[in-house]
């Protein structure tokens, strides 16, 4: 390892205890893994795009139900929101690769998820607030319908990371 190398590890902490680093690191992301746990116990695993606010505690991620071609027609008939519906409890992963080991580095997020809904009382400026982040993060959903699609919203409750958080890449 180069001696001018920062790396990072953390215990499992708090969320609202994120490091400049792993906001950076997270910010800087384009993909996450979102694990979930299905029905028969074992572990579901998906690619997602992402958004996130720091503003209020706990840290929000949101994460779309879009109009990327899927196996069903009905986003509630997903399986990853089947397993969140029956348990809540999720994790995600956005790590960095590289063949130069000295540059790989991770953040797992725990928390709870749950699907909020386009129009419901509750959520509504919630809901706004995930689509405008989704859309300014990802320049391809300028015209995905995701005003009128529900939203996978995780309340991370713990974190941990490890190697280094200085590059990202997918």
């Amino acid at each position: 390892m180069k001696d001018s190398l920062v790396m990072h590890h953390s215990a499992m902490a708090p969320a609202n205890e994120l490091t400049q680093a792993e906001l950076v690191f997270l910010g800087a992301a384009r993909s996450a893994v979102l694990a979930t746990v299905a029905a028969d116990g074992r572990p579901r695993l998906v690619p997602i795009c992402f958004a996130f606010d720091v503003a209020d505690e706990p840290l929000r991620i949101w994460s779309p139900l879009d109009e990327k071609p899927k196996r069903v027609a009905d986003p509630h008939d997903l399986k990853r929101v089947r397993d969140i519906a029956a348990n809540p409890a999720v994790s995600l992963l956005v790590h960095a690769w590289s063949e130069d080991w000295s540059a790989l580095g991770w953040l797992r997020l725990d928390g709870l998820a749950v699907l909020i809904e386009p129009g419901e009382a509750a959520t509504t400026a919630e809901h706004g607030m995930a689509v405008a982040a989704l859309r300014a993060r990802y320049p391809q959903y300028a015209d995905h319908r995701l005003e009128r699609r529900p939203i996978i919203r995780v309340l991370v409750n713990r974190h941990r990371s490890w190697g280094n958080l200085g590059s990202v890449s997918d």
